[in-house]
């Protein structure tokens, strides 16, 4: 099936584009690398008037070192993170994540902001953000804001951008030292995690003294699994500590009950796969 017809537009500045979108509002959709609003409009599932292009801002795309945290431009595809020496240093949840989003078409041409904007719960890319205490950087008429990951991502498909705004950059605190894994369940490779676990962990020893831990598709929403990084914090790294403290993992959640499974087979494989994810991340075999 074919989109139904609509105006394209190819900003090459960030300004243009939230002039674009102020003056389309509610009949302009943001195209960013497509992999979600492409099927989406062939299915005919929405049909916007106006269709706004990203890909030609160039100030929108790359990875750099600032300091204390790296920033991550809004148009940086998959396959520009996964490969980014930047990102494997400092945010190595990050790769591990990206590692295992979809597969290497989608990579190449899917975007780093384009996935978290679209707001998945089953999303890849949620889950390490919000562990990683992430910044979203959004832009709009009024000027640019930063959005902490926990107040970013509201509902299902819904986040703290606006109707006339872009988000532009994400901003990931530096976690050198930290080892790291992102452990996913599916039935079909490369398919949406019918749950998935993003670990963070830095040792002292043979102690875990922090932990970061996220969630994906636990809710409507990522899911920062506190409980669990409570329950870690100064335990040894052995599979029985590791187990007591996974066994928190679905406090405070609301998985969803689908054909891939109920809400109670989803609680149970975030139990199983944080502690495997929890001791990847700390060099441990889980034996």
């Amino acid at each position: 099936m074919n989109p139904a017809p609509f105006e394209y537009l190819a900003p090459t500045t960030v300004d243009e584009a939230v002039a674009a979108l102020v003056e389309h509002g509610d009949e302009a959709k943001i195209l960013a690398g497509g992999q979600s609003l492409l099927p989406v409009l062939r299915m005919r599932l929405n049909a916007p008037e106006w269709v706004i292009d990203l890909g030609r801002i160039e100030t929108l795309r790359g990875v750099r070192d600032a300091g204390d945290h790296l920033v991550i431009g809004a148009m940086t595809t998959h396959d520009q993170v996964l490969h980014d020496p930047l990102v494997h240093e400092h945010a190595l949840l990050v790769t591990k994540a990206v590692t295992q989003l979809a597969d290497a078409q989608v990579r190449h041409r899917g975007t780093f902001g384009g996935a978290l904007a679209h707001a998945d719960p089953g999303g890849d890319l949620g889950a390490p953000t919000l562990a990683l205490d992430a910044t979203f950087v959004i832009t709009g008429p009024s000027g640019t804001r930063s959005v902490p990951a926990a107040e970013f991502f509201v509902d299902l498909f819904e986040t703290a951008i606006g109707e006339d705004e872009i988000l532009t950059e994400v901003q990931v605190p530096k976690y050198d030292g930290w080892g790291a894994h992102y452990e996913k369940f599916v039935r079909v490779s490369h398919q949406w995690p019918i749950i998935a676990v993003a670990a963070t962990v830095r040792l002292d020893g043979d102690t875990i003294a922090e932990a970061r831990v996220g969630l994906t598709n636990m809710g409507s929403t990522p899911v920062r699994a506190t409980a669990v990084e409570e329950a870690l914090a100064g335990q040894p790294a052995t599979p029985d500590a590791v187990q007591q403290a996974a066994a928190h993992a679905a406090d405070g959640t609301s998985p969803p009950t689908d054909l891939n499974g109920d809400a109670e087979y989803r609680r149970h494989l975030a139990t199983v796969l944080t502690r495997r994810a929890v001791l990847a991340a700390a060099g441990r075999n889980g034996t």
